[in-house]
């Protein structure tokens, strides 16, 4: 299972009950931070999660509304005694931004490793989920974000026993183990339905998002303007409109849509929830705090 919760759903500057963007993935006991915007300590507290917990910090691009609240996490992860590596994931110049950063927070007991990327796609590991970024449109460098967790198939036992297959070492292949010259596919169906979580927001609608996010259990979009009349305004600064992210969710057949990143001038974006279900009816307009527990289909 995966657990997602949004720290924050702002865009450009807090408003009280809305912190500035950060997304918290969680997965079998590990976890990855998405941005870190102001506020983003306070929300991570306020919905009992835990610092120690992170694994990894993905940035999208480099505007303070999403990187804003990063000096004073990393000091807080310093003094939770951690020791062992920080990984950092970003477009190119990460490593100097988070350096300008750090002018307030110098002195950490842990080493942050940078990984930096340009227009191409990349896929990684975090976390135990498979993470693929990807390329999107904000007039400046940024990231959009799959995170997946694949599934294998169904254990055989009845091969298992026709190959000989000592019974202690099955289950280390159900968990993919190559063991004494058995392999999870000796024993394994064929692989099922996993799950799959897109998040990509201060962007244009893009083909990227319309193949990472295909079938998606869930996608987080940002939803900046919500007036049609915001259409050439959304154009012109490279941000989405609520409907056209509700156009993409269905577009792509994902199980539910949550939007985030709201304008400073929209202070209640749930008055546009009855038009966005017209168009997508698993829309969300989600808040501070919304969470989720993504699991397994059943078979």
């Amino acid at each position: 299972m995966i657990d997602v919760t949004l720290l924050g759903t702002g865009g450009m500057l807090p408003l009280p009950g809305r912190s500035l963007t950060s997304l918290y993935v969680r997965h079998d006991g590990r976890a990855i931070l998405i941005d870190c915007g102001e506020g983003t300590q306070t929300a991570i507290r306020q919905n009992s999660l835990r610092f120690k917990n992170i694994e990894g910090i993905l940035i999208t691009h480099f505007h303070a509304d999403h990187m804003s609240g990063l000096p004073g996490l990393l000091l807080t992860l310093g003094n939770e005694a951690r020791t062992e590596p920080l990984h950092m994931y970003g477009p190119v110049g990460l490593e100097q931004v988070v350096a300008g950063l750090r002018v307030i927070a110098p002195e950490l007991p842990y080493e942050i490793i940078f990984h930096e990327y340009g227009e191409e796609t990349a896929e990684i590991t975090l976390a135990g989920l498979t993470v693929t970024l990807f390329p999107v449109d904000h007039g400046i460098p940024c990231l959009g974000y799959r995170m997946a967790l694949p599934r294998p198939g169904k254990f055989d036992a009845r091969k298992a026993k026709a190959l000989g297959v000592p019974m202690p070492l099955w289950g280390r292949l159900q968990k993919g183990e190559t063991v004494d010259g058995f392999t999870p596919a000796d024993v394994l169906g064929e692989p099922r339905r996993g799950i799959s979580l897109l998040y990509a927001t201060d962007t244009r609608p893009v083909p990227a998002i319309y193949e990472y996010g295909k079938d998606a259990d869930l996608i987080i979009l940002e939803g900046m303007y919500g007036d049609a009349e915001k259409q050439e305004r959304a154009e012109f600064t490279h941000h989405m409109m609520m409907h056209e992210a509700a156009q993409i969710a269905r577009d792509v057949n994902a199980a539910q849509l949550w939007l985030t990143h709201y304008s400073p001038a929209t202070p209640d974006p749930t008055e546009y929830e009855a038009m966005l279900k017209e168009i997508f009816p698993e829309t969300v307009v989600a808040a501070d705090g919304q969470s989720v527990t993504l699991q397994f289909m059943k078979d």
